[in-house]
């Protein structure tokens, strides 16, 4: 690492007591390769879903930063994570998105390794005398892997607190997506790729509590969709912005309207009849975020909306583009009928072609692009919504704010941005909000 890189003080990139983010931060190759190395080389990231793995040997093919990896279900059960990049020339050893084998083999020299990463087999091994290779030594860089609730993680950095403390309380508010009821989620199959000529934060942040645009950038779509008819006026009351280690969940309490954006009548029926069970499950305030106006996304390039269903995570393909990856999540048990209309609702909504997604890549893309100026590039950006509407709430964990119309969620991403981007160990990033539920179950 350059000295210079060292000597940055990436707190300087914002003033969030002011409320306002530096537009370099969106732009610059340096700063880019430092969030590589800061974030994506050390933070617990989402790999896959369980359900994308169900039997031993299948894979599944994804990036961690801009490091190609491979997760492999076990014989036993659990999951593997390792660099897709042979260890002899470093060739990438799997070019399929997923599929079940018994091994990968590098083209170039056919050095075979398994599905748990450890070399097996070299191509004309006579050519090596005794004593050149320990096999042993060179299988594929590990990480570490845990999994919460279907959804599978995974760091390089040995180092890194375990994946509980990085999630943190936000547990308590992920439940409410994965712990419905006994059954657990799946993934729908086929997942869609897409690229977009943009930062990967500007993706991150609108998921993590950017209610505020969806009234004006949505408004024709869900216009098109809903018989003319735009969304209410903005609405503070009854609504939140709710952040922990960066992690964020923006949303409402009435439980409707998310739900009622899939305009799948029978999907709204479904859920107002199991809502009575995730009350009992959940408790009545949990039971009353599910498919409220709402979006989430997990530090560092994770984000869903829940009772839209879209699931999603942003690639960073250099400082102005990204790749996104993106599924429907459904309840296990539901009735067939129920997923395929929560799916079909979904890819109307948020994916390339959806009525609704179109318009935010167009708006990425925008911010993206106009930092190419050099007088524009010293400017800031506001983030001051609601800076002073912090409070504490008796069933709420984590730092909440009133009302989801608000930069909270993004002033807090940010500050976590910045903790990493400046932590030579975790030791240093600081913790910033007092936990309920460290050690503790949140159902």
């Amino acid at each position: 690492m350059s000295n210079r890189r060292l000597e940055n003080d990436y707190s300087r990139y914002m003033d969030l007591k002011e409320g306002w983010v530096d537009r370099r931060i969106f732009w610059e190759q340096e700063i880019y390769e430092q969030e590589l190395e800061q974030i994506f080389a050390k933070a617990w990231q989402f790999i896959a879903h369980d359900s994308m793995m169900p039997n031993p040997n299948d894979f599944y093919t994804t990036y961690m930063g801009e490091d190609g990896v491979i997760a492999a279900r076990q014989k036993d059960g659990s999951v593997k994570v390792f660099l897709n990049s042979c260890t002899h020339r470093g060739n990438k050893i799997c070019y399929a998105d997923d599929g079940n084998t018994r091994n990968f083999t590098c083209n170039y020299h056919g050095w075979a390794f398994g599905t748990d990463g450890e070399l097996k087999g070299l191509s004309n091994e006579h050519v090596y005398d005794e004593g050149d290779i320990d096999k042993s030594k060179w299988g594929l860089k590990q990480a570490r892997v845990d999994s919460y609730k279907g959804l599978i993680f995974a760091t390089f950095d040995e180092e890194a607190p375990s994946l509980e403390e990085f999630l943190g309380d936000f547990r308590w508010y992920l439940d409410i997506m994965l712990d419905q009821d006994d059954g657990g989620t799946e993934f729908i199959g086929g997942g869609i790729k897409n690229y977009i000529n943009a930062n990967w934060k500007f993706g991150v942040e609108n998921f993590v509590g950017d209610a505020y645009h969806a009234l004006w950038t949505h408004d024709s779509g869900f216009k098109a969709m809903n018989n003319n008819e735009g969304f209410p006026p903005a609405d503070p009351t009854g609504s939140y912005h709710a952040s922990m280690n960066g992690h964020g969940w923006e949303f409402g309490t009435e439980g409707l309207a998310d739900i009622a954006i899939l305009g799948q009548p029978k999907v709204l029926e479904y859920y107002e009849k199991m809502r009575p069970k995730m009350a009992e499950r959940l408790g009545e305030m949990r039971s009353k975020i599910f498919g409220s106006l709402a979006s989430v996304s997990l530090f560092p390039n994770c984000s869903f909306l829940p009772g839209i269903q879209t699931f999603r995570v942003w690639l960073p393909r250099g400082p102005h583009k990204f790749e996104m990856r993106m599924w429907t999540i459904v309840n296990k048990n539901m009735p067939d009928e129920i997923k395929q209309a929560i799916n079909i609702g979904c890819m109307q909504t948020f994916n390339p072609a959806g009525v609704l997604e179109m318009d935010d890549g167009e708006n990425w893309e925008g911010n993206t692009s106009v930092n190419k100026g050099v007088v524009t590039r010293r400017g800031k950006l506001h983030y001051g919504c609601g800076i002073n509407r912090r409070i504490e709430h008796e069933e709420l964990p984590g730092i909440v704010y009133a009302s989801q119309f608000n930069d909270a969620n993004q002033r807090q991403f940010y500050e976590r941005w910045a903790d990493l981007m400046n932590a030579k160990s975790w030791d240093q990033v600081p913790t910033r909000y007092t936990p309920r539920y460290a050690g503790k179950k949140t159902v």
